[in-house]
């Protein structure tokens, strides 16, 4: 499961996903400070599933629809950690998600 971590996620969470997805982070691919259409650009054509607490992104998949796929943390500021272990608890859901081509929001809380 190919994920790509938005600006506001720190890059020190892709070690904690390792076993789970493959993950990478904004700043690893040169994007930092890119827009959040030039993100959902590059997530579509590559095939990333977006990870963000923006709710720009799911503004992006009402107006533009799917791919790319978006996983909207609602959980307010949460330590890397904590992140990390919601997704990971969270794999076999994320992974009914993607499987469904009519869904474009995953809404993941505490």
């Amino acid at each position: 499961m190919k994920i790509l971590l938005d600006q506001n996620i720190s890059f020190r969470v892709i070690r904690k996903l390792e076993s789970s997805f493959e993950a990478v982070q904004v700043r690893e691919l040169g994007l930092e400070g890119a827009t959040d259409v030039e993100i959902w650009k590059y997530a579509k054509e590559r095939g990333y599933t977006i990870v963000s607490f923006d709710a720009d992104f799911y503004n992006l998949s009402v107006l533009y629809g799917v791919p790319p796929k978006i996983i909207w943390l609602r959980t307010g500021n949460l330590t890397t950690s904590h992140i990390a272990k919601i997704l990971n608890q969270r794999k076999n859901l994320i992974r009914e998600f993607l499987s469904i081509n009519d869904l474009s929001c995953l809404e993941l809380t505490r």
